[in-house]
């Protein structure tokens, strides 16, 4: 059955919609389904779309889902989400996509009263302009905007950060690993296979972005280091944030299809830093921090002892150093990529914001 834009009608209140039919969109249908079937009380299924269509779930999710997935491209003027949104206040919208586009809507339906739960960086970590302007349209609708996918995964990063501020803590740095998808690529790397083989591994088990460039260039970092510094009364923008890409300049041209026939561009310099850390006893870590005096994104090699020396696999560790943790500093580790997580982070959101519980901003 072929997929088709379907004039999405007005229907009860409180609904969900879902932008984003990919890995992490699939998982979080899936996880939906599984907590629907113990009887969670999550919100009826409005409509899914993705970038080639728009469908109702009059019947549930599961057969738009496939239908969205394998619909075929074409030309618009809009893509099939604007066309037919049909959304009004107190709906739920759920942002599993990486888009721009969709990211310069969060404010537009914020503003009408509907609530944002967001995986997309691009909303709290692109323009410092964008982030203020989702604060101000939450505080004057009192539509919420869940973004605790958008760094960790959903580990309490955000929430930490937020409750210290309220109880009146100063944090004066934090330093991490960020990256669940580099986290997992430096972990593994043993200097006998190219790193160019982790790479299209990771990106095979949705650990990285659908162009593994975004986290190779440290550009998915500094998403996530802009959305904690805005987090902790810090009001960085961008443009001010150092970064060290780990992507040579004629890998960064090609299209992305030539790109990934061409990781091996990667291997030659990344095993000479991996040669140069493990002779003097160090690991590779890729590390974003930021304080007063500034913010960086980078790799280092780091001694064994090093906080953020630890942990494995995809885990992100993150320091968080303040008032209240000036002599030794609040750690926070646990897996920060793959979809499955990612999926249960937006569901967490949208229970918080269905179940009138804690903000999940501001």
């Amino acid at each position: 059955m072929s997929a088709q834009v379907i004039e999405l009608p007005v229907r009860g209140h409180g609904r969900l919609a879902l932008l984003g039919t990919g890995t992490v969109g699939s998982a979080f249908v899936q996880r939906y389904q599984r907590l629907q079937a113990l009887g969670v009380g999550l919100p009826a299924f409005f409509w899914l779309a993705n970038s080639r269509s728009a469908l109702v779930c009059d019947a549930g999710p599961e057969l738009p889902l496939q239908q969205a997935r394998q619909a075929p491209r074409q030309a618009r003027s809009l893509p099939p989400w604007a066309e037919a949104e049909g959304l009004r206040a107190g709906d739920v919208v759920v942002d599993a996509t990486a888009s721009e586009d969709v990211a310069g809507w969060h404010t537009q339906w914020l503003a009408r009263g509907v609530h944002v739960v967001t995986a997309n960086k691009l909303g709290q970590g692109a323009q410092l302009a964008r982030a203020r302007e989702i604060s101000d349209c939450c505080a004057e609708s009192g539509a919420r905007y869940g973004d605790s996918a958008t760094v960790g995964a959903g580990l309490p990063l955000l929430s930490s950060l937020r409750a210290l501020r309220a109880g009146g803590d100063r944090i004066h740095r934090i330093e991490g690993v960020l990256s669940g998808s580099l986290a997992w690529l430096f972990d593994r790397h043993d200097g006998q296979r190219p790193f160019s083989a982790s790479v299209l591994e990771a990106l095979a088990a949705g650990y990285t972005e659908p162009d593994p460039r975004v986290d190779l260039s440290g550009e998915d970092v500094r998403r996530k280091l802009l959305i904690l510094a805005r987090a902790s009364g810090l009001p960085l923008d961008a443009s001010q944030v150092q970064v060290e890409s780990l992507v040579p300049p004629a890998l960064a041209a090609l299209p992305l299809d030539q790109a990934l026939q061409s990781l091996e561009l990667l291997d030659a310099p990344l095993h000479a830093r991996w040669r140069e850390a493990t002779g003097s006893g160090r690991v590779l870590r890729f590390v974003g921090s930021v304080d007063a005096q500034g913010a960086r994104v980078e790799l280092q090699a780091l001694e064994g002892a090093h906080p953020l020396a630890q942990g494995a696999g995809t885990d992100n560790r993150v320091a968080i150093h303040s008032d209240r943790y000036r002599d030794q500093p609040l750690l926070i580790q646990g897996p920060g990529a793959g979809a499955e997580v990612t999926a249960a982070a937006l569901l967490d959101d949208v229970l918080r914001i269905v179940g009138n519980g804690p903000r999940p901003i501001g």
